[in-house]
């Protein structure tokens, strides 16, 4: 920049009033801090009043290009050190923590366990690099949740079938005491419910039967082709006999195929507490509902499923499905804070996610809730026989095997 004919502080205010003609030139930014030095050194801006120190201000951005902030910047630093110098950047910014591996084996993980949600996804990295000793989990193992969703939109990372539903209908019974269970702490009080695999053209689909407990979240999944007396009734006696631990409560919403004489008489016999859900108290079977989604839908999906294949999916909850879940499947569980107005708030802190199995072995006494002749000695070889990777591995595999075979058997047959 050439500036020889602004000697006085009059001559640069009718520059920028645009009255002095001045030539520029192309300067470096190593030139531009000597020029800006030098400006301030010829003009004495430490002993200039607050209104001309405002014109060489003014001046100077003009002069520059620089922001308000950037000049304000080099002013400070020649006032505290009497010069101007320019410091280089010799960092290559921000390095990556996570690696190109990293995303893979998420994405690797994501598709083992079905997408499950950040505090799960991170459980399940902790378990894989301290549980089971899976060393390439060790980045993922300290990931933050927040940033695991950053990893799952990365381009690395990232790399319709006919429904039909029908409203339940009302039914009135005396059959249950229409109230909420209250287990105080205890496993054994399950929530049940129905899950519909569709119909197609007027054909019924499959049933899913969906039993979780309350305070454990331990769950059993089971299929039947029909709800009627003669497939339910033998199911939810091996359902019941599934659990590990011995069964006190039984809630279900008001649907007909658990409030009839049939399962009452059941239930009656194994000295179980029938209970059903209040009118307008949506909530009351709200665990087994959330249940059906996470889990029974997500795993078998929405679309119609022909009857006759219910004890081959059935088999492949009990081999696959059910112990996945219950042993290597991380949940929420909610911690109650009554707030200062005596309402009650529910919290699901992280370091309070578990399998359903780790919460049961973590409650008080809880040897004395098991079956007889049950033992968690039993239990730990079925939890840590593999790992859960390993586990998720071999429920998309049969899940795989699983839709090929309806679909061969029911399309290509057609």
């Amino acid at each position: 920049m050439n500036d020889t004919k602004l000697e006085t502080l009059d001559q640069i205010r009718q520059f920028l009033e645009g009255t002095e003609v001045i030539s520029f030139q192309i300067e470096s930014k190593d030139d531009r801090y000597r020029w800006i030095q030098h400006t301030l050194v010829k003009f004495r801006y430490l002993k200039l009043s607050k209104t001309n120190k405002g014109l060489i201000t003014r001046y100077i951005r003009k002069m520059t290009g620089y922001s308000l902030a950037q000049v304000k910047r080099l002013i400070k630093q020649y006032r505290k050190h009497g010069r101007l110098e320019r410091k280089h950047r010799t960092t290559k910014g921000f390095q990556l923590k996570y690696t190109r591996d990293d995303k893979l084996l998420l994405a690797a993980l994501d598709e083992r366990h079905s997408t499950l949600s950040g505090p799960a996804t991170k459980k399940l990295c902790e378990r894989a690099y301290q549980v089971f000793g899976e060393n390439e989990y060790q980045r993922l193992a300290g990931i933050s949740i927040a940033h695991l969703y950053n990893l799952r939109k990365s381009k690395t990372y990232v790399g319709q079938q006919r429904h039909q539903y029908e409203k339940t209908k009302p039914v009135r019974s005396r059959i249950g005491e229409r109230r909420k269970p209250y287990p105080n702490g205890q496993p054994g009080f399950i929530r049940i419910d129905s899950v519909h695999q569709g119909d197609q053209d007027g054909v019924k689909g499959v049933y899913h039967i969906n039993a979780v407990d309350e305070i454990t979240q331990f769950e059993v999944v089971c299929t039947i082709e029909k709800i009627s007396e003669h497939y339910l009734i033998p199911v939810l006696e091996q359902l019941l006999d599934t659990f590990p631990f011995v069964i006190k409560g039984f809630h279900s919403d008001n649907g007909s195929e658990y409030i009839n004489k049939n399962v009452a008489k059941l239930l009656e016999k194994l000295l179980i507490e029938f209970t059903k859900s209040r009118v307008r108290h949506t909530n009351d079977n709200a665990l087994a509902e959330s249940k059906n989604a996470s889990i029974v839908r997500k795993h078998l999906g929405y679309s119609h499923i022909p009857q006759k294949w219910a004890p081959l999916i059935n088999e492949f909850n009990q081999t696959h499905l059910n112990p996945y879940i219950n042993y290597h499947r991380p949940c929420f569980f909610a911690e109650v804070i009554i707030d200062e107005k005596g309402k009650q708030r529910k919290r699901y802190p992280y370091d309070q996610m578990m399998t359903p199995y780790e919460k049961l072995k973590s409650l008080a006494n809880a040897s004395c809730y098991l079956r007889t002749g049950t033992s968690f000695k039993q239990l730990d070889k079925i939890a840590y026989k593999i790992s859960d990777n390993e586990a998720a591995d071999r429920l998309q595999k049969a899940k795989t095997q699983l839709f090929q075979t309806i679909f061969e058997g029911t399309f290509c047959a057609a």
